[in-house]
Order: C-alpha cells, then sequence, then structure tokens
C-alpha cells in the first residue's frame, strides 16, 4: 500500500518539475501559480501583437509625410495664384487707365466733331446765301475770269449807290489786280459810256484805295489822268480802240458800274 503511494508521489513530482523544465525553455508557455487549482491561467502574448506596433509606427509616419506634402503643396499653389492674382490686377488697372484715356481722347473728338459741324453748318449757310447771291447775278447776265464773278449793271447810278447795289448782291465794285483781269472786262464793256470800278481817294486825296482798303499797285489811267480836279474822287473806266482806261469823276455822276464776286479755290 506503501510502496503504491510513494509511486504516485513520484509521478506528481516528475510532472512539476517537466512543467518547470517548459516554462524555462519557452517563455510563452502556460503559467500555473499556486492557484492552479482553482483554474486561473494566465494567456500568453503572441508575438505578432509585436509586429502589429511596428506597422502602426510606419503608418503613422506616412501619413505625416502625406500631411506634410499636402501642406508644401497648398502652399505653392498659393503663391502660384497670388502672383497670378497680382498680374492680373496690374493688367487690370493698365487696361482701366487706357480705356480711362481712351475715354478722354473720344470726348474731346466729340468737342472738336461737335465745333467742326458747328462751323460747317455756317459755312453752308454762307454757301447757300452765296449761291443764292449768285444766280441773281446770272439771271441778270454775268461773265467769270479765273476765280471772279463780274456783272455789268444796265441802269446809270452815283458811285456810292452801284456800290451799294453789289454789296446787296453779295459782291462789291471790281478790283483790277492784272493786265489780262483789265483786258477780260474791256470785252465786256459797250463803247456807250463809263462804269464805276471800285476805286477812290475819297478818305484822303492822292491815296487811291480799292474798296477792300488794298492800296493801289497796279495802273491803268489815260492820258493826263488823274488830273486831280475837284471832288473827282472815284474811278470810272471807259472802252477805247485798244483797251479801257481808267479816269477820275466826281463820284455823284451817274454811270453804269461793273460788280465783283471773288469765289474761293
Amino acid at each position: 500500500m506503501l510502496q503504491h503511494s510513494s509511486g504516485r508521489v513520484e509521478m506528481v513530482v516528475d510532472i512539476y518539475e517537466s512543467a518547470d523544465d517548459f516554462r524555462s525553455h519557452d517563455p510563452n508557455a502556460v503559467k500555473i501559480d499556486a492557484d492552479a487549482g482553482r483554474g486561473n491561467v494566465e494567456k500568453p502574448i503572441p508575438a505578432q501583437h509585436r509586429g502589429g506596433d511596428t506597422a502602426w509606427s510606419s503608418c503613422n509616419k506616412l501619413t505625416a509625410v502625406c500631411v506634410v506634402l499636402l501642406c508644401v503643396s497648398l502652399f505653392v499653389v498659393s503663391t502660384v495664384m497670388w502672383i497670378k492674382f497680382n498680374k492680373v490686377a496690374t493688367e487690370n488697372n493698365q487696361l482701366q487707365t487706357s480705356y480711362d484715356n481712351l475715354t478722354k481722347e473720344r470726348n474731346q473728338l466729340q468737342t472738336s466733331y461737335n465745333t467742326l459741324k458747328t462751323e460747317r453748318d455756317q459755312l453752308q449757310r454762307e454757301s447757300d446765301k452765296y449761291l443764292k447771291n449768285l444766280c441773281n447775278l446770272c439771271k441778270q447776265g454775268c461773265f467769270s475770269f479765273k476765280s471772279s464773278f463780274y456783272y455789268v449793271s444796265n441802269e446809270k447810278k452815283s458811285w456810292e449807290e452801284s456800290r451799294q447795289d453789289c454789296r446787296d448782291k453779295g459782291a462789291d465794285l471790281n478790283i483790277i489786280n492784272s493786265r489780262d483781269e483789265q483786258d477780260a472786262i474791256s470785252k465786256h464793256i459797250s463803247s456807250n459810256g463809263p462804269v464805276w470800278i471800285g476805286l477812290s481817294d475819297r478818305d484822303k486825296e492822292g491815296e487811291w484805295k480799292w474798296v477792300d482798303a488794298s492800296p493801289l499797285t497796279i495802273k491803268f489811267w489815260g492820258q493826263w489822268e488823274p488830273n486831280g480836279k475837284e471832288k473827282e474822287n472815284c474811278v470810272e473806266v471807259y472802252k477805247t480802240s485798244n483797251s479801257i482806261v481808267w479816269n477820275d469823276k466826281q463820284c455823284s455822276e451817274k454811270r453804269n458800274w461793273i460788280c465783283e464776286q471773288h469765289v474761293s479755290p
């Protein structure tokens, strides 16, 4: 009986020793404490859990790198956009300045246009008046030489009355400026009598001036003329066999007259 009990004890001791040897060689082995009889068992920590910690750390590093790269990208994009915005803003300001300048020039041109239009209308009215007067002259019979129209009257009036008649027609008494003009006029003057021209010394004796106040520069006086007789302050022309000559006469004498209307080229 004793031998059977002592054999059972030796078996238990061998089991405990085997368990101790197993724990000393394998750190992950199951530990059995003094309360093993109550079934308290401590589970081992798997080795794969320690590898998970390393993978999680790598993932965190990768995430941080991505965040940094994203921030750098956002900074670069923001900088580029800011530069482009400033460039566009500068160009916009330049365009606005150009627009303002063009608007100012347009307004100036509009003002000039309005001024020219007013002047044109004024010239048109004067031209219409001139054409009306010219038509009146032509209806009565006139001729032209270079840039002037001439009208020889059929009536007889004093020098002053003759001039007024010409002015009423938009013209004035004839001013002779050249030999060619003198010859052209002579073809339209009859030998029936003299006609008044626009020359006199009424303002100052001996100082002959045309009706436009210009001084006498070319002369076609008849022989012994002007003779300076009393009150002979106006000039008439009469026809000779070759041409016409000038003669001073009293301004109150009744004569035909010749009007001239200059036409600007």
